[in-house]
């Protein structure tokens, strides 16, 4: 089975310093959805793994995140794409979960649940500590620029082998084609 896994605020849709609150905040980064219908018209499954602290942190409930992941869907399917599952870690930073990224917790338990090795496979996000998941899960590190990718990419200190693209778009046609 061929997977991907992508960070959802600054890859997907536009990201904010002051979180995602609302399904009115949540505006795809152009390029995005068509890129996520490509991976499912290459016969891809999608997994959205997302730190979600602003839940923890009171900001937004459950009930809103939902609202904000069902117009993700729908906006994917009018696109011909499809998301098969959307993680998140709900914790904010001091909690010391397992789940939240950087550590790799969550795509640990997205390849449990859809039963794939993770070496190799795809793991595409926009911040540092979403590359220090993929790479402590052994996953495949890609860097968009989109979001805090460009600052990601001046401040360093990459995993080694991480691939780097100009967008969500671009990663797709990478490696979807």
């Amino acid at each position: 089975m061929k997977l991907v896994i992508l960070d959802r605020d600054g890859v997907i849709n536009f990201d904010s310093d002051r979180y995602i609150k609302s399904p009115e905040e949540w505006k795809p980064i152009p390029g995005s959805l068509e890129a996520i219908a490509r991976f499912t018209q290459a016969g891809f499954r999608v997994v959205v793994a997302t730190n979600q602290s602003g839940l923890g942190r009171g900001l937004f409930d459950m009930a809103t995140l939902n609202a904000m992941h069902d117009k993700m869907h729908k906006a994917v399917n009018q696109l011909g794409g499809r998301i098969d599952a959307v993680f998140f870690c709900p914790h904010a930073q001091d909690a010391g979960c397992a789940c939240r990224k950087p550590q790799p917790g969550m795509l640990v338990e997205i390849a449990e649940r859809f039963n794939v090795a993770l070496e190799g496979m795809p793991a595409i996000g926009d911040s540092l500590r979403d590359l220090q998941a993929a790479d402590a899960a052994g996953t495949r590190p890609i860097l968009v620029l989109t979001g805090k990718g460009e600052q990601t990419l001046k401040a360093g200190g990459l995993p080694e082998g991480t691939e780097i693209h100009r967008d969500l778009a671009a990663a797709a046609m990478a490696l979807a084609s």
